[in-house]
């Protein structure tokens, strides 16, 4: 059995276990998935995702769980953050790491490490859809989102700053004058900022719960993400899991907006 606890937020997450799916499938042995409940993400996961039957799943409360500690002593091998790190190349596991694994491994990371082809085994709950159902029957015919990360994301901070999505957002505009903006951000003074730049614009969930310390907190970024993934292409800040996400659930383009200025590149996914 692969039994993996993800880390971090709810991207983090997504993507370390869509990767220990594939790796169990590619072992042929079942996945278990062990969920904690921690001020980063604190919300049971059947609060956020209907069941699934491509893995059993467990929330966790404490690192000192006791069927966490029992499925970590038992396992015939244990991996961490860097184990992974050290044996990837790109998003993959390299193949000589690969074969050198037992049946049974335990996996506590906050990495990708294999590529994600969909995201099936993430189907909100019917309350959650409803939600995101709202507000993408709001949608212009060309919408374009907007990710702008703050708070603890330096990266993001210091590399996707307001000014240049200002101009991005322009740019959009340029192209197509009936453009309309879904904004997502972890700053209420940032959609301020933008709200007064795009007067008439910008559509957003305003009454969201920032903290992701508490289950309607998970449940609006749970919203926010989806809505993001509904729209044509997303502008989004650079070293973000949220963004990116979010525009490879639905393989639409997207946009990192950085300091020096509008760079553009789209997602290399295969046409389908």
């Amino acid at each position: 059995m692969i039994i993996i606890q993800p880390s971090g937020g709810l991207c983090n997450r997504i993507r370390s276990i869509n990767s220990a799916w594939t790796l169990a499938k590619k072992k042929g042995v079942p996945l278990k998935v062990l969920w904690l409940n921690a001020p980063e993400l604190n919300c049971p996961f059947e609060k956020l995702f209907q069941p699934t039957e491509e893995f059993s799943l467990s929330n966790i409360y404490s690192l000192r769980s006791p069927e966490k500690l029992f499925l970590q002593l038992t396992a015939r091998r244990r991996l961490d953050n860097r184990d992974i790190l050290e044996n990837k190349t790109g998003v993959t596991l390299n193949d000589a790491f690969f074969r050198s694994l037992p049946d049974s491994v335990y996996i506590f990371t906050w990495e990708q490490f294999y590529p994600t082809e969909d995201y099936h085994l993430f189907v909100p709950t019917a309350a959650v859809q409803k939600r995101i159902d709202g507000f993408t029957s709001r949608f212009a015919s060309h919408m374009v989102g907007v990710h702008i990360r703050r708070t603890d994301n330096v990266s993001a901070i210091g590399k996707s700053g307001t000014d240049a999505f200002i101009r991005a957002m322009e740019a959009e505009i340029a192209a197509d004058p009936q453009v309309q903006f879904f904004l997502a951000t972890d700053e209420r003074a940032e959609e301020a900022v933008l709200r007064q730049a795009f007067p008439g614009r910008i559509l957003s969930n305003e009454e969201r719960v920032l903290k992701r310390d508490s289950e309607a907190g998970m449940q609006d970024a749970m919203v926010d993400l989806y809505c993001l993934a509904a729209t044509d292409k997303i502008l989004g800040s650079y070293w973000s899991s949220f963004t990116d996400v979010a525009a490879e659930m639905r393989r639409i383009p997207k946009v990192i907006v950085g300091e020096e200025g509008y760079i553009h590149f789209r997602n290399n996914f295969p046409s389908t």
